[in-house]
């Protein structure tokens, strides 16, 4: 069964979207703190975690960056409803997407079989035409099947959402692409209004990768447009 750590001081909640996740076909465990969670994810292999944001001693933000240092295991976030600076700080600490509280066991295991999709190699074919094969796009390489990248020779270190976008980007390097295309290749739904997680994750990636020689970063962004990503 696949497994999904809950990391959130509410034990009633977890208690609740546990046996919700159990009868949906996965083992779920909960810790209620973010040292807790540091150390179950040290101590065995979990498929995902989901963790929420507002906790007391370490904070779910303090717990991701913590959880980033060492793994690259999709995390989905639960933020208060509205809490903008949250999502986008979360996002910028490589979370892979975020529910907002409250909400539904429906809604989360939704989300949850969404990250999985598009952060394990066998999910999205449509990116992956051939698996075996490593993409090149000026000095990035990426290895869609195991999922792993290099930026001019050395590792580069992308989370799960991460590395579907820059794939996407890689793809259809030296062509502007538009963010409902992106939305559509990555993750497979069309993207909302007002929605910004693909900028946010974008501006990681550019950070990440630093500045072409010209000073110029290597993914443009063309206002109203989309994104392109430069290979030389």
């Amino acid at each position: 069964m696949t497994r999904i750590l809950l990391i959130d001081d509410d034990a009633e909640l977890t208690s609740m979207l546990a046996q919700y996740l159990a009868h949906e076909g996965f083992a779920a465990h909960a810790v209620h703190d973010g040292e807790a969670g540091i150390a179950e994810l040290v101590r065995q292999p979990y498929a995902m975690a989901v963790l929420d944001i507002m906790m007391p001693g370490l904070s779910g933000l303090e717990t991701l960056q913590r959880i980033r240092q060492q793994s690259r295991i999709p995390v989905l976030m639960l933020t208060a409803r509205g809490d903008g600076i949250d999502k986008v700080t979360g996002l910028n600490l490589g979370a892979d997407d975020y529910v907002a509280k409250p909400c539904t066991p429906a809604e989360l295991v939704a989300r949850i079989r969404a990250i999985l999709r598009r952060t394990q190699a066998a999910g999205v074919p449509d990116l992956q035409p051939d698996a075996s094969r490593n993409l090149h796009a000026g000095p990035l390489v990426l290895s869609p099947g195991s999922r792993q990248a290099t930026w001019h020779g050395k590792p580069l270190e992308l989370t799960g959402t991460e590395f579907m976008l820059l794939e996407v980007l890689a793809r259809h390097a030296g062509s502007l692409i538009s963010k409902q295309d992106i939305s559509m290749q990555a993750f497979n739904r069309p993207l909302t209004r007002f929605d910004r997680r693909i900028d946010v994750h974008i501006s990681a990636i550019r950070q990440k990768l630093g500045n072409r020689p010209d000073g110029q970063p290597w993914i443009q962004n063309v206002r109203s447009l989309g994104y392109q990503f430069l290979e030389d």
